[in-house]
């Protein structure tokens, strides 16, 4: 599906962002603040020249289709949420777990509004499910490798489900309700909430050395 032709006559101005550039890549990034701002449903070729500052007929030409145009947006998004998430990026201490939370909701809002709202049309679009699945399985294991190390044992689906879902909440109440001290106040319980998890093997390490000696 394309979009319609605009009729000839007059046009309303087109908007010039200069630093967004013409390439690829620019464009997709301009299809992802479309999306976080209007929904799917917004993302059409035109809403992506007027963002990016490029004609029309450029974003036709690198895409061809509007499911196209999708289908790349979302797998340019999926990458890049990846490369930019929160976890698998500390110590391995309770103390540095999840850090830079608050920092990926200031500093990429709009690819965390995209990602948001590629969940809610998956349910109206099966077929967006297969990448977002991927994502979040990549997601998933990460928080349990990271959980796994704070906690010196291996760590169940439920237990790094439940922390993934504490971390996923608070991204998602900052990028709508601001307040990121509120973000570092609830990190700051949770991480006080893996140590009390990590400190029984630990005293128990600790009492069997004191029993051998």
């Amino acid at each position: 599906m394309t979009d319609p032709v605009e009729p000839t006559g007059e046009r309303s101005p087109r908007k010039r962002v200069t630093n967004y550039g013409s390439g690829r890549a620019a464009l997709l990034d301009a299809a992802v603040r479309v999306v976080a701002r209007g929904g799917l449903r917004k993302l059409t070729y035109r809403a992506v020249a007027e963002e990016a500052g490029v004609t029309h007929g450029l974003v036709v030409h690198h895409f061809g289709s509007r499911d196209a145009l999708i289908e790349e947006a979302v797998d340019h998004a999926v990458r890049s949420s990846l490369k930019v998430n929160a976890l698998g990026t500390g110590g391995g201490t309770a103390d540095d777990f999840a850090a830079g939370l608050g920092d990926l909701v200031v500093t990429g809002p709009d690819l965390q509004a995209f990602q948001y709202e590629l969940l809610l049309e998956s349910r109206r679009r099966p077929e967006l499910m297969p990448q977002l699945r991927a994502l979040y399985e990549e997601y998933f294991e990460t928080a349990r490798r990271d959980l796994a190390r704070v906690l010196s044992r291996p760590v169940d689906r439920g237990l790094s489900r439940l922390v993934f879902a504490a971390l996923e909440g608070l991204v998602l109440h900052q990028l709508v309700f601001g307040e990121r001290e509120v973000t570092e106040e609830a990190l700051a319980e949770l991480r006080s909430l893996l140590r009390s998890l990590a400190s029984p093997a630990s005293d128990a390490s600790d009492s069997g050395d004191r029993t051998g000696s």
